[in-house]
């Protein structure tokens, strides 16, 4: 093959090439880690320094303070990751697919869809993966995908824009 043939291939895009990111923004990963942290430092205040007269109650305050400190650990762990949109798969930059582009159905980003804040949803159409959660930044339940939380709206409305101008390409 000649020099003047090669050019005239068109161009394949790149199946790794990232056509949108998403990661948390930093204000509201710090706000939401704060809350989490004040309301288990609160709980565990509360049941070691004045406990209920019931024994139940300083459990249930032990156990819900230690569970708001888990949660504010995962979520600072979990908002450390950023997620990219490339021509066939949502994942994170670490390597885990949340789904593949052409798994997508429909992409709800309305004001009455079910999703998470600032971020949009996706329907699976045929493989309902297992379901699994990042605090803050996505989750999981069957067919259903959640985007969003702790993410920046403007982020998140391109990526899903991304999302569904790819799907009719699949069909």
């Amino acid at each position: 093959m000649t020099e003047e043939n090669t050019t005239d291939l068109p161009d394949l895009p790149d199946p790794d090439e990232v056509l949108a990111e998403l990661s948390a923004s930093g204000p509201r990963r710090v706000i939401g880690v704060s809350i989490l942290t004040t309301l288990g430092l609160f709980l565990l205040y509360l049941a070691l320094w004045h406990p209920p007269a019931e024994m139940i109650w300083r459990i249930f305050l032990l156990a819900f303070g230690g569970f708001a400190l888990f949660g504010a650990s995962r979520l600072w762990q979990c908002t450390d990751v950023t997620l990219e949109l490339t021509s066939l798969e949502l994942r994170e930059r670490g390597g885990r697919v949340l789904t593949p582009v052409a798994n997508v159905r429909d992409v709800s980003r309305g004001a009455l869809a079910i999703k998470p804040s600032n971020g949009f949803s996706l329907s699976l159409a045929k493989k309902p993966g297992p379901s699994t959660w990042a605090p803050g930044l996505w989750w999981r339940i069957g067919r259903s995908v959640g985007v969003g939380g702790v993410t920046s709206s403007h982020e998140a409305k391109y990526m899903a824009e991304m999302i569904h101008s790819l799907m009719p390409k699949r069909d």
